[in-house]
Order: structure tokens, then sequence, then C-alpha cells
């Protein structure tokens, strides 16, 4: 497989980083436990900040500040040069630290098809299956409302 920074890779690597982001700390560490990972550094350190989120009334309004959101960064090297970057909704550190060594790794022609393949394939058909599932609880709760019509006389 190829890496994902060939032609195309950047809207794949936009995809893997989305699926990080939303799976947990512990499923993408469980994930990497079985892939010898390479000797990388921390070229941040994982920290915590805030964002400012901005939003727009009906969409196409005027831009106003809707309030801050906490965040996670964390930018990881590995040896080989790859340059890895995570972010994460929230004060965990090592969930940014964890998106940013993915990131390196898919970059890596060595490591991409492993990444691909036992981490990024398994959290995708995770993600599927409990967005099928939520599906399914609210279809469960759908009402039908039918429209009575009046016959007169």
């Amino acid at each position: 497989m190829a890496a994902i920074t060939d032609s195309g890779g950047e809207a794949k690597r936009k995809a893997a980083m989305a699926m990080l982001a939303q799976a947990s700390t512990a499923e993408i560490v469980r994930h990497l436990e079985g892939i010898e990972l390479p000797v990388h550094e921390d070229l941040r350190e994982a920290e915590n900040g805030l964002v400012m989120l901005r939003g727009r009334i009906g969409g196409d309004g005027a831009p106003f500040n809707l309030g801050e959101a906490t965040v996670s960064r964390a930018a990881v090297r590995l040896a080989t040069g790859e340059t890895g970057f995570g972010y994460a909704l929230g004060r965990d550190k090592e969930k940014a630290r964890m998106i940013a060594l993915c990131d390196a790794l898919t970059q890596s022609k060595e490591f991409a098809g492993v990444v691909e393949a036992r981490v990024l394939a398994p959290l995708s058909a995770m993600m599927l299956s409990r967005q099928n599932r939520k599906a399914a609880e609210a279809a469960a709760t759908r009402v039908d409302f039918y429209t009575l019509v009046r016959g007169e006389g």
C-alpha cells in the first residue's frame, strides 16, 4: 500500500485524522500495541489550550464568537523524518500524542500499510458499528404521523 502522502493522500490523511479524533485514547493505544513502533521524538510536548469557536446566524450571517473550547495538541517526528500532528478536543494530552504518532506513521512508506490495516480499519469498523447502533436506536423511537382526511357527507 502506498503512503498516505501520495496523490489523493491529503483526503485520506484528513479522514484518518477525523477518525482518530473520534476514537478514545484506549482504543488507539490498544490497536497500536501490536505494532513495533519506530524511534520517534516529541517535537511539541503534548499541551492543552483553548480555541475560539465561531458561528454564523443562519449559516451566512455575520460571524460571531460563540465561545471557547479546550483542545490538546502534540507533534511527533519519526527517526526517518516524517512529522505528525495531533489535535483532540478536551484535555487528553495522551490522545493528542497518539494521534500525532499515527499521523507520522501513516506518512511513512514502511508503516502506512500496517497502521491502515491494524489501527485505522478496525477503528473505522467500530465507528460505523456505533453509528448504525445509534441510527437503529433513533429509528426505534420514530413516530409516524398520518394525515386523516375527514369526509363530509
